[in-house]
């Protein structure tokens, strides 16, 4: 098998900053995990986020959704075809694109999602509610795990499921500040049973005991779904293991921190503070892994199709191997690298207070 090593300079130095910058202030857990992952990984997972980020962002926070969407859908095809505009971001994407012999039926999914965010859609049932999460975030694992050399079904499969797990928790924990945005996620069946008129209650948001019970629902599934995603976090190669068991429990904890304020987020958003989230890093590193299910899940129907295409896009090509050696040589210790992030942690929460900012 031919050998690739990815290389930190595979893009400009000061496009991959600006991608990184991205993603530290966009996405503090996803944040947290990538500081584990492989050093070869780091930039290509910065200018994944990045794109992903200012793809949402562009689509949601402007008065032309519609025109936005239309606009990031030639952004990518300029991307896929090797030819990115004359924008950090975009660059590094498709040198990330091209790394991972992505397929472009993935990233085109995944704005296919946003295009569902620009039609305010809601959805009935949870297979709905999954299959607009398996787009917006799905999409993303599987790209992940492409980029880690990943080949086989099942293991893509399980990308799949971890990043669907990761978007239902952060609808649950979002319910509120969607609600204030007039955007309702939840299923809508699941309101009806517990008595819930999903129009009254999105006009006038509130904390009810019966919500709670379709959030805890719901992060019963996505707790479910990151069991499932554990076998194929043990497949990954060894050295993207830790990085990806922390993104798996860091969301997981997301889940148990909207649980321990009796599933309000309504009036009040998750956090999980940064010892939080060392202390979970700690436990990823030093190989400390949920049990996994007893019986392998099997992907829904347009998740196999994602999966297929991934797979055999991507069969002809050699996987990219990651280095290891050079890691263990940074890290002589698991000790080290403990006490690395813990130090870590406590400068940028340091920081956030001095800026007024909140540590998210």
């Amino acid at each position: 098998m031919l050998r690739h090593e990815y290389s930190e300079r595979f893009a400009n130095p000061a496009d991959v900053a600006h991608c990184r910058h991205l993603l530290r202030d966009g996405s503090r857990t996803f944040f947290a995990a990538s500081l584990i992952l492989p050093a070869g990984l780091r930039a290509p997972t910065a200018g994944l986020y990045a794109f992903c980020r200012v793809a949402d962002d562009a689509i949601d926070q402007g008065s032309d959704g519609a025109g936005a969407l239309s606009q990031m859908r030639a952004r990518l095809e300029r991307v896929l075809r090797g030819q990115p505009d004359d924008d950090a971001v975009d660059r590094v994407f498709a040198d990330t694109v091209k790394r991972g012999a992505i397929p472009p039926a993935i990233p085109q999914a995944l704005l296919e999602g946003f295009a569902w965010d620009v039609e305010r859609r809601r959805y009935d049932t949870l297979a709905q509610l999954e299959c607009y999460a398996l787009r917006v975030a799905g999409t993303v694992g599987l790209m992940m795990a492409l980029l880690m050399g990943v080949r086989e079904r099942a293991t893509l499969a399980a990308a799949c499921d971890l990043g669907v797990a990761m978007q239902l928790t952060n609808i649950a924990r979002d319910v509120g500040e969607d609600a204030r945005h007039g955007r309702l996620y939840l299923p809508l069946d699941w309101l009806r049973e517990e008595g819930i008129d999903p129009d009254l209650w999105l006009a006038r948001p509130e904390h009810l005991p019966a919500l709670a019970r379709v959030i805890e629902r719901l992060l019963g599934v996505a707790e479910a779904l990151y069991s499932a995603a554990e076998p194929g976090i043990s497949a990954l190669p060894a050295s993207c293991r830790p990085g990806m068991r922390a993104a798996r429990l860091l969301y997981a904890e997301i889940g148990r921190e909207v649980a321990r304020r009796r599933f309000d987020s309504i009036s009040q958003r998750a956090v999980v503070s940064w010892q939080r989230k060392a202390r979970i890093l700690a436990d990823a590193m030093v190989g400390r892994a949920p049990k996994p299910p007893a019986r392998a899940r099997v992907p829904a129907p347009e998740a196999a199709l994602l999966i297929d295409c991934a797979a055999e896009c991507v069969a002809a090509r050699p996987a990219p191997t990651l280095e290891s050696t050079r890691e263990q040589l940074r890290w002589p210790r698991i000790e080290d690298r403990i006490t690395w992030l813990i130090d870590l942690f406590e400068r940028l929460e340091r920081r956030e207070r001095a800026r007024g900012g909140a540590v998210n």
